[in-house]
């Protein structure tokens, strides 16, 4: 049986989110008659890891449009992640297909952002068998100071965010069964680098059907992150490379002056292998 309020709470994100879509790029008659492109970009990563960017790099390159976080999906997602594969690829399928259309995506390849999907990316990929998965990874040491300044983990943080899922220190659906009284005590730096890692090993567990980007070598080397994206994404590298162009690099390091060494140990404790494995330390 239907939730009509969940049903119209669902529609109403979905119409929030069409309306700045449909702002993105200038109306066009593909925009509007032409089916939406199936293969879809999803972009995945630790929240603060550059994700936002990213997408709406991707999504300025001709051929492209970004779809910004679809807050229905990401609404969703905590639910989904405990469906089986077929159930959440229908829903994923129904979401942001109606999303789409509504946001008059015709014709172009949507970017979605939602950091989320990591945890549901199989179900993504069976309902867009054409799609691809861009992961980008951000030191964890970095994220942690972010996400501090953020507070979205913090200790009595209140609120929600535009998806109406709630702020604070209270566990998640990703926190590790059996564990969620402890991510609750953690402290708050602590509580911000167990996301990195759980994010980013949700991701890293795509394997080969996802595209890794480090969020430093965008910074760095724009042209050379262009290159291999826009080879994976079958997308043009020149358009690709002036987008990506625009990142700064003034955040990276930050650890080393943000954390208090307490911090730092904090973080080191909960993540330091996933940090050693991807070579930040």
């Amino acid at each position: 049986m239907w939730n009509h309020t969940r049903v119209l709470e669902s529609l109403g994100l979905q119409l929030r989110t069409a309306r700045r879509v449909v702002r993105r790029r200038p109306l066009s008659v593909s925009r509007i008659v032409e089916a939406p492109d199936e293969r879809l970009v999803f972009v995945v990563g630790s929240p603060r890891s550059g994700t936002t960017f990213l997408a709406s790099a991707i999504g300025s390159v001709p051929g492209f449009i970004d779809l910004g976080e679809v807050a229905a999906l990401k609404a969703a997602i905590p639910g989904l992640a405990r469906r089986p594969v077929p159930e959440a690829s229908a829903e994923i399928r129904r979401i942001l297909d109606l999303t789409r259309r509504l946001g008059l995506t015709g014709g172009l390849r949507g970017v979605e952002q939602t950091p989320e999907t990591a945890y549901v990316v199989e179900a993504a990929l069976a309902a867009y068998p054409r799609a691809r998965v861009v992961h980008i990874v951000r030191d964890g040491r970095d994220v942690a100071c972010s996400l501090l300044d953020r507070g979205w983990l913090n200790q009595g943080r209140a609120g929600a965010d535009d998806a109406g899922l709630s702020y604070g220190a209270q566990a998640r659906f990703w926190v590790e069964p059996g564990r969620e009284e402890e991510f609750g005590r953690a402290e708050d730096a602590r509580r911000c680098a167990w996301a990195w890692r759980r994010y980013v090993s949700a991701a890293r567990a795509i394997g080969d059907r996802a595209v890794e980007v480090r969020y430093e070598q965008v910074a760095s080397d724009p042209a050379a992150a262009a290159r291999g994206l826009a080879a994976a994404l079958d997308a043009p590298e020149g358009p690709l490379a002036d987008a990506l162009g625009r990142m700064h690099d003034r955040s990276i390091g930050r650890h080393r002056t943000d954390l208090t060494p307490a911090q730092l140990q904090a973080v080191e404790a909960e993540c330091g292998e996933l940090l050693d494995a991807l070579g930040y330390r």
